[in-house]
C-alpha cells in the first residue's frame, strides 16, 4: 500500500519512518489529521492518547467522527480507523486525562516523537519540561480556534510566535521555567476573530495536523540524506 510513499521518498526513508515510536496526544481537531497522516505515510508505531468520548459538536472537525459513533471512545475509534487502513499496524490507545504527574507512566515506554495536539496547557508545558529528560522530539500545536485562513500556519519555534493567546501562556512559563531549548511548534499568524466562544471549523486545525507529521517526515528524512 505504500508503493507511491516508497516512489517518492525512496525505501530506505520508507524503513526508518516505520521503526520510530510516535506518540500522539489528543486525537480531536488537529490530532484526528495527525493520526490520519502517520497512518498513510508509513509509521507503524503509534500510541494515541486521549480521554475524551465522541460529541455531536465534534463532527465538523475531527477526522474519526461520524453520525454512528457519537458517544464511543476517541482512542477506539482512533484504533478502528487506524487498523482499517493498516491491518499490520502497530497501534496501542490509552484512554487517560493527563497531568504532569501521571503523563510520565506513558512516558518512560520512550517514543522518537511526540505529537502534541491536546489543548491542556499545563500538559503542554509538562511536555516541553520532560522532554530535556526523555529526549523525544516534540512537536506542539499551538491555538487553532477562531481562525479561518489555514495559509497563516507554519512550524517555527515558540519563541517566534505571535497573534496566539495560547502560545503567549506557554511562552511566558517556559520563560519562568529559565528552559532555553528550541520548542518546536505549528501556529497560525492569523489574529483571532473576536468572539466570545471558541468557535472553529476543520480549516485550520486540519492543516495544523498535517504540519505536525510534515515536521516529523522531514525530520527523519534528513537524517540519512
Amino acid at each position: 500500500m505504500f508503493d507511491r510513499l516508497i516512489t517518492l521518498i525512496g525505501n530506505d526513508h520508507y524503513e526508518l519512518i516505520k521503526t520510530k515510536k510516535v506518540l500522539l496526544i489528543g486525537i480531536g481537531g488537529v490530532g484526528s489529521y495527525a493520526l490520519e497522516a502517520l497512518i498513510r505515510n508509513g509509521f507503524n508505531n503509534i500510541t494515541i492518547v486521549d480521554y475524551d468520548k465522541i460529541d455531536i459538536t465534534n463532527l465538523n472537525r475531527q477526522l474519526i467522527t461520524n453520525s454512528h459513533n457519537i458517544g464511543r471512545s476517541k482512542v477506539i475509534e482512533g484504533i478502528l480507523r487506524a487498523k482499517s487502513i493498516n491491518p499490520d499496524i502497530n497501534i496501542d490507545g490509552i484512554e487517560n486525562k493527563l497531568n504532569d504527574v501521571n503523563i510520565d507512566e506513558i512516558l518512560k515506554r520512550g517514543y522518537d516523537y511526540v505529537i502534541d495536539a491536546c489543548d491542556d496547557i499545563n500538559v503542554k508545558f509538562a511536555l516541553i519540561e520532560k522532554s530535556l529528560h526523555y529526549k523525544y522530539k516534540l512537536i506542539s500545536s499551538m491555538g487553532t480556534a477562531k481562525k479561518l485562513d489555514p495559509t497563516k500556519l507554519s512550524i517555527t519555534s515558540l519563541d517566534k510566535t505571535f497573534n496566539d493567546p495560547l502560545a503567549k501562556i506557554l511562552r511566558k512559563k517556559v520563560r519562568d521555567a529559565h528552559i532555553n531549548k528550541k520548542i518546536m511548534v505549528v501556529f497560525s499568524s492569523e489574529v483571532p476573530i473576536d468572539i466570545n466562544s471558541l468557535g472553529t471549523m476543520n480549516l485550520v486545525p486540519s492543516v495544523a495536523g498535517l504540519l505536525c507529521v510534515s515536521y516529523i517526515v522531514n525530520d527523519i528524512i534528513k537524517k540519512i540524506k
